[in-house]
């Protein structure tokens, strides 16, 4: 699934919680904790089913690599002009628009 790990290598929260409903249905195997598993795997199937729908985390991370490119020319740049700076700032735009365009034309899987 998309985001299944943090930066840092962990579990995101929504697998956290699903670990723990499935941790809590294991030991009990009470009709409660499998309707919890059950409940907290759908809304992640449902988030991922909707992430894949919209690339919205494609849009993330193309909007974070946009930010972090730019913020690396201005470090690598220190006396870059106002007009140089105002270049890279619109190509690095220009990138992210043609990367978000591109997923309208990507498969949805």
């Amino acid at each position: 699934m998309s985001g299944s790990l943090t930066t840092g290598g962990e579990m995101s929260n929504a697998q956290l919680f699903q670990q723990i409903a499935l941790l809590r249905w294991l030991s009990s195997q009470s009709d409660e904790d499998r309707g919890s598993l059950t409940a907290v795997t759908g809304i992640q199937v449902a988030k991922e089913v909707l992430n894949r729908i919209t690339g919205q985390d494609k849009v993330d991370d193309y909007k974070r690599n946009c930010i972090l490119s730019i913020s690396q020319f201005i470090k690598d740049n220190p006396r870059a002009s106002q007009n140089q700076i105002n270049a890279e700032v619109e190509k690095r735009v220009l990138i992210f628009a043609a990367q978000v365009q591109a997923l309208e034309s990507a498969p949805l899987l």
